[in-house]
């Protein structure tokens, strides 16, 4: 097991889009469940309207997580548009403004995945990222507990070249809520380091941080010199899960990589995104006999990830991994637990 401990007490659960496991994910539907769960962080995803008003999609283009596609009066602002060098065909929230958007309702995006969330089809609008911070405020009043809205801002520099100043309009929001300090409930993060240089550079308060997966760049970010250079402006490390544990050609998840030491040796803390319960997204021997939507051994993942020395943990399942917290922080014995699906109980590092 990794002698690598999180550089905080408790690792922290982030509700991934909300319980996105359990609700249309992007909903204030599922970012209560989230943190009625316990979830320590939710996270939210932002993309600018037509009118400047930031809501809450895991992408602007809205044909698979709203039921845009049914409304005649909206079929005329079917377009495609250039995203991450790939031409996608759809319509786009920075072609509609507030109220048009308002006037849509959430859908499971993954219905073949998720098809018990599709009950909650329909019931939900798209809320804003305003309407997020204050559901925040009102849950920790009632539930007496801190819980922090780490939002990512999606693609800053593709809206910059349609004329939307993402930074301005998220940093106007912090500061009109007086939420723009170094204790407030609130962190950004993002995969362009450009935002958040820019964000830090304008004298913002909240923690940042910087997202990366395994492409060239964040290989390069996640070098002992990349790190300490992120270390220069944020406060996080949040990399794709196989940087930290890679899957083996066995279909177990391998040792860890010095990923995690190295972040905490430039004073990093990191979370590690995303785990689910379905088999689709679990590594091959923790998949259990059934189709791609039955949930899998995703307790062991998430064991898995904790006693890898992580800080946090973002999941569609809070719930899950509440109880992998649970059981990592007591050290109790776990049928399974062991990475790579030993059906052998393994004690687990307290």
């Amino acid at each position: 097991m990794s002698s690598v401990r999180p550089l905080v007490q408790v690792p922290a659960v982030i509700g991934h889009r909300g319980a996105s496991g359990y609700r249309p994910e992007n909903t204030l539907a599922a970012y209560e469940l989230a943190a009625r769960l316990g979830a320590d962080r939710i996270e939210p995803d932002l993309v600018p309207t037509r009118d400047g008003a930031l809501v809450l999609r895991h992408e602007s283009e809205i044909t698979h997580s709203t039921d845009v596609a049914t409304r005649p009066d909206l079929a005329s602002r079917r377009t495609s548009r250039l995203v991450e060098g790939k031409v996608v065909t759809g319509w786009f929230t920075e072609d509609l403004d507030l109220a048009e958007l308002r006037s849509l309702r959430a859908v499971e995006p993954r219905p073949g995945l998720r098809p018990g969330t599709t009950v909650y089809d329909g019931l939900y609008q798209v809320p804003t990222f305003a309407e997020l911070l204050e559901l925040a405020a009102s849950l920790r009043a009632e539930l007496g507990r801190h819980i922090v809205v780490t939002a990512e801002v999606k693609d800053p520099e593709r809206y910059a070249a349609d004329g939307f100043d993402v930074a301005a309009m998220v940093l106007a929001e912090l500061d009109r809520l007086g939420l723009d300090a170094a204790d407030a409930p609130v962190a950004l993060q993002c995969f362009q380091p450009g935002f958040l240089r820019r964000v830090r550079a304008e004298g913002t308060r909240v923690p940042l941080v910087q997202l990366v997966e395994g492409d060239d760049a964040g290989r390069a970010a996640c070098t002992p010199w990349g790190l300490r250079e992120v270390s220069t402006y944020a406060q996080v490390l949040a990399p794709a899960k196989d940087m930290v544990l890679p899957v083996g050609s066995d279909g177990s998840l391998g040792p860890a990589t010095p990923l995690v030491e190295d972040a905490h040796r430039a004073g990093l803390a990191v979370h590690v995104w995303t785990l689910r319960n379905e088999n689709a997204f679990l590594p091959p021997a923790l998949r259990v006999v059934g189709s791609d939507a039955a949930p899998g051994r995703a307790l062991a993942e998430h064991l898995a990830f904790l006693e890898a020395g992580v800080d946090g943990i973002f999941t569609d399942h809070p719930d899950t991994g509440l109880e992998a917290r649970r059981l990592w922080s007591t050290g109790q014995l776990v049928p399974g637990a062991r990475r790579g699906g030993s059906p052998a109980a393994t004690r687990l590092a307290g």
